[in-house]
């Protein structure tokens, strides 16, 4: 007769009571004596609990925002207008994006200062 080990079997017992699915992986180990064991592992799926984006500012055609890691910067034009036009806008975006950057980044320096 083989025996199946599972680690964390109470938390596996209660999903699979609910109906769900537990994905993991089985291996075969040898114990200490010699003899050899199927092992069920699941695996540990938990959400990343991250913070939302900070809006700092928006633009006319789009945003500047900052997540934990990046400052992202986010500008949507129509395609029926001319190239000149679609480059102006972004720039202008763009320019007025770093404007506001740099004001948050020197009113952070300011609050961290205290």
């Amino acid at each position: 007769m083989k025996k199946i080990e599972i680690k964390n079997e109470r938390g596996i017992v209660k999903t699979l009571n609910k109906g769900r699915i537990v994905e993991g992986r089985l291996a075969l180990e040898t114990t200490e004596d010699g003899h050899k064991r199927i092992v069920f592992m699941p695996y540990n799926r938990v959400a990343k609990n991250r913070r939302k984006d900070i809006t700092i500012c928006q633009t006319e055609s789009g945003w500047l925002k900052e997540s934990a890691k990046r400052y992202k910067v986010f500008s949507s034009v129509k395609k029926g207008i001319p190239f000149d036009l679609v480059e102006e806008a972004m720039e202008r975006d763009l320019c007025i994006a770093m404007d506001h950057l740099a004001v948050h980044m020197l009113a952070e320096a300011v609050r961290s200062e205290k």
